[in-house]
């Protein structure tokens, strides 16, 4: 029978328990247990670390691996980040959370800046854009929400014969000026001239530049773009080049354009990070990026995972952006507020 002893509250606790649990803090403790258990988790957080570390240089050569990367980069940190942190502590393995540090830093250094509050006051011209949906089921409404949003300058896409009437309709009181080519519109409360559709290397419309009489009377150059969309397939990869093309041709035109203040507005079905919209991306400014709060995901509405709706300018300073509430569309639509 195991002797008792007294403790200073004057209770007995049992000699055999108290040794395992000595035995247990000193197994924790010890080199052996405390640094060699959790090798595998602590590779595999390294790893996640130097893979965001040089998601650039992912080679697009094998179904453009390193786009389909980049368009869903900032989850590799949220989603594995916590997972191998569960995971060592459950293992108890004090490599594998020093190990998490990389990743954890990498992430922070990259996309840190984004999930601040960056937004600022005194623009005076506040822009939308949204992909309204080919099969949204109330158009009337979402047109409705759209003039809620006290935007300025709306641009659609993905505009269908069927409900195009309906969004011409629902939009003309606030907005008297407006141009549609193709599947993409234009719609304004300030004149709009000069409206054309841009070749963007898809056989149809989906793609316009207009011009924009801003409230100080300066000329704004609007470009309103559909790229072509990109699915995953899996025995073809990330199949963008597409969509590729088209961000090419669309980087060209607006190169060219002769105004200095210019806006871009539309669903690119790609993010930011995605090097194959270099073209685009690399002359323009963000404005989610540089005025926003938070990621501002756009797609899908129901959960959002990337931004692939994008507001860019360059020639122009952006004030602040923001998501607006959910449509009838299987997007958000975006705002942001510009000082022209």
């Amino acid at each position: 029978m195991a002797q008792a002893y007294m403790t200073e509250s004057g209770q007995g606790q049992d000699p055999e328990r108290a040794a395992s649990g000595a035995r247990r803090l000193r197994d924790w403790w010890r080199p052996e247990g405390m640094w060699r258990r959790g090798i595998v988790l602590a590779v595999l957080a390294v790893l996640l670390g130097l893979l965001m570390i040089v998601h650039a240089h992912v080679p697009n050569t094998v179904g453009n691996l390193g786009s389909l990367l980049e368009t869903f980069l900032p989850w590799l940190g949220l989603l594995g980040v916590p997972v191998l942190l569960i995971a060592a502590v459950l293992r108890r393995s004090t490599t594998a959370v020093v190990a998490l540090l990389l990743p954890a830093v990498v992430w922070v250094s990259l996309f840190g800046g984004q999930v601040t509050d960056k937004k600022g006051t005194g623009g005076n011209l506040t822009v939308a854009t949204h992909n309204v949906d080919a099969d949204n089921p109330d158009p009337a409404g979402t047109a409705r929400d759209i003039v809620k949003s006290g935007a300025d300058v709306v641009a659609l896409e993905e505009l269908t014969g069927d409900a195009l009437p309906k969004y011409k309709e629902g939009l003309a009181k606030t907005y008297p000026y407006r141009t549609v080519q193709g599947t993409v519109g234009l719609w304004s409360k300030h004149p709009i001239s000069d409206a054309a559709p841009v070749n963007i290397k898809m056989g149809w419309t989906r793609a316009l530049r207009a011009t924009v009489k801003a409230p100080d009377g300066r000329q704004v150059a609007f470009y309103v773009a559909h790229l072509p969309s990109v699915r995953v397939k899996l025995n073809a990869g990330f199949t963008a080049n597409q969509r590729d093309d088209s961000a090419a041709a669309l980087g060209e035109a607006i190169s060219k354009e002769s105004i200095g203040q210019v806006i871009l507005l539309g669903d690119l079905n790609g993010t930011m990070n995605d090097r194959s919209l270099a073209p685009v991306t690399s002359q323009m400014r963000s404005a989610q990026g540089a005025a926003g709060d938070g990621f501002g995901f756009s797609w899908p509405a129901g959960f959002p995972m990337a931004r692939i709706d994008q507001i860019m300018m360059k020639g122009i300073d952006p004030v602040s952006s923001w998501s607006l509430p959910r449509t009838g569309s299987d997007h958000l639509p975006l705002a942001a507020s510009v000082k022209i």
